[in-house]
């Protein structure tokens, strides 16, 4: 690869490419060459360069096709055979939401022993100011580790002894060492939130056990106890998270708002980095009425404001939700029973959806588990036959783990959408426990809405309990196993490859109204793509989770560059604080940098567990996986 010159002219000089000596505005502004590119076009499925001008697709082709484009301010990089996708759009993430706290987290994505986990968190203690808390907030979960536990509460307050460690693992619980029940006012008088539980030990005290049974307000309300980063932080944290992001080759997300994200407040950041051009993902975001007995308020005060299309390209409001009322809600802590939505919420939930009928709101929503689904769809169906729902509006439902093959047609019926995420590789092990193998080889059944013509996309639902990383969601959908290795679904209910990115592009596209200038490379369409590590197209299954990109464009910006690529990107501020885990451990872990951890940590484990099994203190054969939290 060669580098940059030095000189005004920004051509990168390749073999075989020779500048046109005048500037003509039918030149590129950036070429992207010897690649193996997928289009995501059935009429064109395949290509060997790009061409980018004005921030779209200028031409696909061959090197020799497209080396007129080339002139003296035209950018040429070298794909070295790698292939090329698409830029990746996750339809279902809390971007702006992370973006204000990631440089405070101490991130655990991809970490696999949790010997080294804790020793990050040790780490962190020591550079931690007083005051602060370290976070480490969803990403992660027992099954990625080669130790095949959880952390004990023994064990942060013995890593961190007087800085407050708070550890969200999953929407099922909470570990705090002794140091954050003090920082969060937690004492034996302090009482249950509703839906949640304070554990204690036998003196009633809190023993630094969270648990959501089910609702993960509890987690949500605790977390926000801890100190949050100043304006000018939350823009630098922003800009670092798109980046870590932009990593990984996702060029848009549909941002799904969410608990503790109030608007307009929340979103200050994203519009102001929208408006000085620093925004390097396309956000679509959502609005989310957070207290409830308001909803109806706050949406007919959005109504009244703003509408579905404001912004542009960059930045744009898509609609309401994830939830409308907080009634209609349901939870998904698979190690709980499923939720029992009070009787009688649709009236007020009619209310709000006929409300955004009214005012040409589309709207999604969070719905778990087909008896909310179905009574949403009565709702919805009861709107359409006064010919309200959907009036041309799009609408769709998120997760839908357990929804029926007869919603499934209800739903196409009515013209709406699915938006699925991989959380069953988070906790499918526990959904299994509790609904059986046969159940969760369906959920969700993404063969099922894809062979009824449904539109659906993909994503993840970081950060607070999947990890943002694409491919860990993409390894899900084609091979339907979890983070730890189990093996949920058969190869019928598996989609193929194609088809899996045709969801992380062109289907999170469709949600936003954008399939006509995005999800493809198609000449006119945005031009935003990602040159891969590996060709997830012909990988072994488990090589997918570790792809990466090495080079991600967006609009015809280079917002990413690593490996040879290195310093083509834009730069970033420093991470601030000085102290951030970010500016010392960075955001996802690559597992396969881990390898001589992993051995060491197996070899640990196998040791503790032979020590204990002479003790008598643990059988000879190991039980069957158990959340250790719960463990003596």
């Amino acid at each position: 690869m060669t580098r940059p010159s030095t000189s005004t002219s920004t051509s990168m000089p390749v073999a075989g490419l020779v500048p046109a000596p005048r500037r003509d505005p039918a030149h590129a502004d950036l070429l992207v060459r010897n690649a193996k590119v997928f289009t995501g076009d059935p009429a064109r499925p395949e290509a060997r360069a790009v061409a980018i001008r004005d921030g779209r697709i200028a031409a696909l082709g061959d090197d020799h096709g497209l080396a007129p484009l080339v002139g003296p301010e035209t950018k040429v990089v070298d794909a070295l055979g790698r292939r090329v996708v698409p830029g990746l759009n996750d339809a279902h993430l809390h971007v702006i939401r992370g973006g204000l706290n990631y440089v405070l987290e101490l991130r655990w994505d991809g970490v696999r022993s949790l010997r080294h986990a804790l020793a990050m968190l040790r780490e962190q203690a020591g550079r931690t100011p007083k005051g602060q808390w370290i976070r480490v907030v969803g990403g992660w979960t027992a099954e990625q580790f080669a130790e095949r536990r959880m952390p004990t509460v023994a064990e942060l307050n013995a890593a961190a002894p007087e800085t407050p460690v708070f550890l969200l693992h999953l929407y099922q619980s909470a570990l705090m060492n002794r140091a954050a029940v003090r920082a969060a006012g937690f004492t034996r008088e302090t009482p249950d939130p509703r839906g949640g539980q304070i554990v204690r030990g036998r003196d009633g005290e809190p023993n630094g056990v969270l648990l959501a049974a089910p609702s993960a307000l509890i987690l949500y309300s605790t977390l926000a106890k801890a100190p949050p980063l100043d304006e000018d932080d939350k823009r630098t944290s922003t800009r670092h998270f798109l980046r870590e992001l932009n990593r990984f080759g996702l060029t848009s997300a549909v941002d799904a708002a969410g608990g503790f994200q109030n608007f307009p407040d929340d979103y200050a950041t994203v519009v102001d980095l929208a408006r000085s051009g620093e925004l390097s993902l396309r956000i679509a975001y959502h609005l989310f009425p957070q207290t409830a007995g308001q909803e109806l308020a706050d949406l007919k005060r959005w109504t009244e404001t703003v509408k579905p299309g404001d912004g542009d390209e960059w930045l744009r409001l898509n609609g309401a939700g994830e939830n409308l009322t907080w009634a209609a809600a349901d939870f998904e802590n698979f190690s709980e029973p499923r939720p029992e939505l009070a009787d009688g919420y649709e009236a007020e939930f009619e209310q709000a959806v006929r409300l955004l009928m009214e005012n040409g709101w589309g709207f999604r929503l969070h719905a778990t588990y087909d008896e909310t689904i179905r009574r949403d769809l009565a709702v919805f169906e009861k709107l359409a036959a006064e010919g309200l729902f959907p009036g041309g509006n799009r609408w769709l439902f998120d997760h839908a783990e357990t929804v029926s093959t007869d919603s499934l047609d209800r739903i196409a019926a009515l013209g709406g959408a699915l938006s699925v995420q991989n959380r069953m590789s988070f906790q499918g092990t526990a959904f299994r426990d509790r609904y059986g193998a046969e159940a969760a080889a369906h959920a969700p059944p993404i063969r099922a809405m894809l062979d009824r013509g449904l539109t659906v996309a993909a994503g993840t639902d970081a950060t607070r309990v999947s990890s943002y990383n694409p491919w860990v969601a993409l390894h899900w959908l084609v091979t339907g196993r979890t983070i730890g290795g189990t093996a949920l679904r058969p190869a019928e209910e598996l989609i193929a490859r194609e088809t899996a990115l045709g969801l992380y592009t062109l289907g999170g596209a469709r949600l936003t109204g954008e399939q006509d200038v995005k999800g493809s490379l198609r000449e006119g369409w945005y031009g935003d793509l990602a040159i891969l590590s590996e060709d997830f197209l012909t990988v072994p299954d488990d090589v997918i989770p570790d792809i990466e990109s090495v080079l991600t464009v967006v609009g015809g910006r280079i917002v990413y560059a690593g490996a040879e690529y290195e310093g083509l990107d834009e730069a970033l501020p420093p991470v601030r604080p000085e102290w951030s885990p970010v500016a010392r451990f960075g955001g996802h872990r690559s597992g396969a940098r881990q390898a001589a951890q992993v051995a060491e940590a197996v070899a640990e484990s196998e040791l503790h567990r032979r020590w204990r099994v002479t003790r008598g203190s643990t059988p000879e054969t190991p039980p069957p996986f158990l959340d250790p939290c719960f463990a003596p």
